[in-house]
């Protein structure tokens, strides 16, 4: 039975019917603050309080509903992003762009370098694809998963504004492998009122050993975890594993800052390779504010430190 309905839904015109309604009404015809109560409620179990929000989750999702600026916009076009960073601090920490595009089409072999690259949408949330031998490439399976990612506004999915006018664009950049060929760590510096308050730091992503450890600016563990969901109810909780203090962490934070200050709450992220800064991204809404911090009190205590302007 369950595979018949699978069938008639999935692959059939009256389910395609069916789809298209539930995502309209799901994304398209549920006003911003409604769609936020609800994933609120069920991701954090108690109703979101937008006159006073007090945790940072709730500040979080009052600043996606309510802080919303042209800066922001080109702060989360991963192309337009580049000249906020080369403006503010140094055009130098930009990973190197090799190629970007509008037309998927022109994502062929003879368009990218000879050396391992990773290809990006400007728009979205969908990460890239590495490339590491564009000769072992089924290009066009990119090609058909790059027209999708074109043809999808991340906006009516996330309700996050700032990704509302990107114009999408298809970008390549250099991937960036460290001595070993291995992909850096990358390190999340989330700032409060333009000051660093933590460090994350993502270990195996990808891959089932997934975690995550939280840091203080003297990299100090914190004493709560703030995870994301990797699927059959298991987290990326923190490891027991120490990582050692990056000897670039004092000049991360300092540009973190610099990069941060227009923002009530930001995250900046950082790739370290061999000595090597690359900033990563700006994230004006770690998890959409939708992932429990646990303790709850630390949820509260965090909430305090962020002042909404």
């Amino acid at each position: 039975m369950l595979k018949f309905i699978n069938y008639i839904y999935h692959k059939t015109l009256f389910g395609y019917i069916l789809r298209y309604v539930y995502y309209t009404l799901r994304y398209w015809l549920v006003p911003d603050k409604t769609h936020q109560q609800i994933r609120f409620k069920k991701k954090h179990g108690y109703r979101l309080n937008l006159k006073d929000p007090k945790t940072l989750n709730e500040k979080i999702v009052w600043l996606k509903l309510n802080h919303k600026t042209p800066l922001h916009t080109q702060c989360a076009d991963k192309y337009e992003v580049r000249k906020y960073v080369a403006e503010k601090i140094d055009e130098a920490y930009l990973v190197p762009l090799y190629y970007d595009t509008f037309n998927p089409e022109d994502i062929v072999p003879e368009n990218l370098p000879d050396t391992p690259c990773i290809i990006k949408a400007n728009h979205d949330s969908s990460g890239g694809i590495f490339v590491y031998d564009k000769n072992n490439v089924p290009w066009e399976k990119v090609q058909k998963n790059l027209k999708k990612r074109m043809a999808r506004n991340y906006y009516w999915n996330s309700k996050e504004w700032q990704y509302k006018n990107i114009k999408p664009r298809i970008i390549v950049e250099k991937l960036l492998l460290d001595k070993k060929g291995q992909i850096p760590f990358d390190y999340k510096l989330h700032c409060f009122n333009g000051k660093v308050r933590m460090i994350q730091v993502d270990m195996g992503r990808g891959t089932e050993e997934h975690c995550r450890n939280w840091y203080n600016t003297n990299w100090e563990r914190e004493p709560y975890k703030w995870s994301a969901n990797k699927g059959n109810g298991v987290f990326t909780d923190p490891t027991d594993q120490e990582i050692r203090k990056p000897e670039t962490l004092q000049k991360m934070i300092e540009l973190s800052q610099v990069l941060a200050t227009p923002f009530p709450y930001v995250r900046v992220d950082w790739y370290d390779v061999d000595g090597q800064l690359y900033f990563g991204e700006l994230t004006f809404h770690h998890d959409g504010g939708m992932q429990p911090i646990l303790p709850k009190t630390w949820d509260a205590k965090l909430g305090a430190e962020v002042i909404l302007t």
